[in-house]
């Protein structure tokens, strides 16, 4: 059973959810928070599998919220899906950076909403990958000259060439199709590099992919 936690300032969004989340055979809402701190608190005495935070929320925003679950150790295995209004938001990619494992736009069909749980929550944590590359391009683009990630030096030639790919949204599949290898070695170049570099998931190694310069705005591969 996936057990959920809705974090939302606004009654009639979290009903919307817990209604579509506990009408599915597999999942459970086990609680609501209607501010950030709310959320950590329930993070931390429920240990959910996922965490469905809006970003915008009073006393303590989504944002700082998501950065305090994804810090804390004892809850290493809960993960932040965060939803937005807008698809381009310069939060979501700051999000991503403090641990988020994707995002979800509040409209986004009800079918999306459950795909992202359970794919979240089964370990495929970057959702949405081609709008979470743009909105991460985005930004990636104002920010700051790349700097060299720690660990970047670590990783063999071959990882890199997968980070790189895993920076441009290609799943482990897509990755072993474009060098030739079989899925499985792919997931475990992946695997390493996220180990070697400290990274939560895919969508911190794509952010990381970015920071580093290792993948710039508007690269294909």
């Amino acid at each position: 059973m996936i057990r959920v936690l809705l974090a939302d300032d606004q009654v009639l969004v979290r009903a919307g959810f817990r209604a579509l989340l506990d009408a599915q055979s597999d999942i459970e809402v086990v609680g609501e928070a209607a501010d950030g701190e709310q959320a950590v608190r329930l993070a931390r005495e429920l240990a959910p599998d996922a965490v469905l935070m809006d970003i915008r929320m009073p006393t303590t925003d989504g944002l700082e919220a998501t950065r305090r679950i994804t810090a804390d150790p004892a809850l290493g295995q809960v993960r932040v899906i965060v939803l937005t209004t807008f698809e381009l938001d310069e939060y979501v990619f700051e999000a991503i950076r403090s641990g988020a494992s994707g995002f979800l736009v509040k409209d986004a069909e009800p079918a999306e909403l459950l795909r992202a749980v359970r794919a979240v929550v089964g370990g495929d944590a970057l959702l949405s990958p081609g709008v979470t590359r743009r909105l991460i391009a985005e930004f990636a683009a104002r920010s700051r000259e790349p700097a060299a990630a720690a660990g970047l030096d670590r990783l063999t030639d071959r990882e890199r060439e997968v980070m790189a790919l895993v920076g441009i949204g290609l799943s482990n599949d897509e990755i072993a199709r474009r060098l030739v290898v079989s899925p499985l070695t792919a997931k475990t170049h992946v695997s390493r590099a996220m180990v070697k570099l400290g990274a939560r998931d895919r969508a911190q190694l794509v952010v990381l992919a970015y920071e580093s310069g290792l993948v710039r705005p508007g690269w294909l591969g």
